[in-house]
């Protein structure tokens, strides 16, 4: 062979390696796509919930030191996220500004009572786990009513379950796809080595020597395509959080650290299987079938 079809075939080789490395890395982009909508679901999901809240409504007469109990006592519950004691002179305020009109002076008395307002961690915000708490809060003498928007609570639980069995959906069908993408790539890859396999086998190598070069330079190509999709995640994560800060923010590093992991794992994994069983295909293959 001359030193130009010799480097006309190398140059082939490097251009067939860098084919495989950026097709296999637009794929893990992908996943790693699916995977930040997922975490960030999950943040999505949870800000929705705790941003819901319940009112307690406590008697008219109710002592301040009696209020100020009630709200340590939530407080240090480790089911409630936060909560907010609301006067009668502050509730009054608040319907003023929702009705734009001074209901006080057409009635002539304010009706409102005092409240506490309970946001719950997003774990507690089940009907079941509601329930109990409303049954813990009535049991104190000075409470007059517990109102818990229910329909919005049931509403937003059932949301919840109907997007992440979607996105559970949708995530089989990519990883099928991105399956099949990856092996067919490799496929190819190693078909157009089938006849350096069969010459390995004429000169009496084993089956486990020749796959080992393969498998080997599989694993290596599955980690740089790795990398290079998770540099193409960092740069997106970036993008996002500089024009949507307000909406959407990436601040779980132990998340973002297993789904990067994740992605070096799947890489090399998904690599090495496809090449493991395409090299098996070739070393089994009949001469005359090599040619197809």
């Amino acid at each position: 062979m001359s030193r130009n079809e010799n480097g006309a075939s190398k140059a082939k080789l490097r251009s067939s390696y860098l084919t495989l490395v950026v097709s296999v890395s637009l794929v893990l982009f992908l996943l790693g796509i699916l995977g930040l909508v997922l975490i960030n679901a999950k943040e999505l999901s949870d800000y929705f919930r705790e941003s819901l809240s319940f009112s307690v409504w406590l008697k008219d007469d109710t002592k301040e030191a009696d209020i100020r109990m009630l709200q340590k006592d939530l407080d240090a519950k480790h089911y409630v996220k936060s909560t907010e004691y609301i006067s009668k002179d502050e509730a009054a305020e608040k319907m003023k500004e929702e009705l734009g009109e001074d209901f006080i002076s057409f009635l002539g008395d304010n009706p409102l009572p005092p409240s506490i307002d309970v946001y719950l961690i997003s774990s507690y915000t089940i009907p079941d786990s509601v329930s109990k708490i409303e049954k813990y809060i009535l049991q104190y003498p000075f409470v007059k009513e517990v109102l818990i928007p229910e329909s919005l609570l049931f509403l937003i639980n059932e949301n919840v379950k109907k997007i992440s069995l979607f996105l559970l959906v949708i995530s089989s069908f990519l990883l099928l796809i991105s399956l099949t993408i990856i092996n067919n790539t490799i496929r190819l890859s190693v078909y157009s080595k089938r006849f350096l396999i069969r010459t390995m086998q004429l000169v009496g190598a084993t089956r486990a020597f020749i796959r080992k070069p393969f498998v080997v330079q599989s694993a290596f190509h599955g980690f740089l395509a790795a990398l290079i999709a998770i540099m193409l995640l960092l740069a997106l994560l970036y993008l996002i959080e500089k024009e949507f800060f307000m909406m959407f923010t990436f601040q779980n590093t132990e998340l973002l650290i297993l789904l990067g992991a994740a992605i070096i794992s799947i890489g090399i994994l998904i690599n090495i299987i496809s090449t493991w069983f395409s090299v098996n295909r070739y070393l089994s293959i009949s001469e005359d079938k090599l040619y197809y």
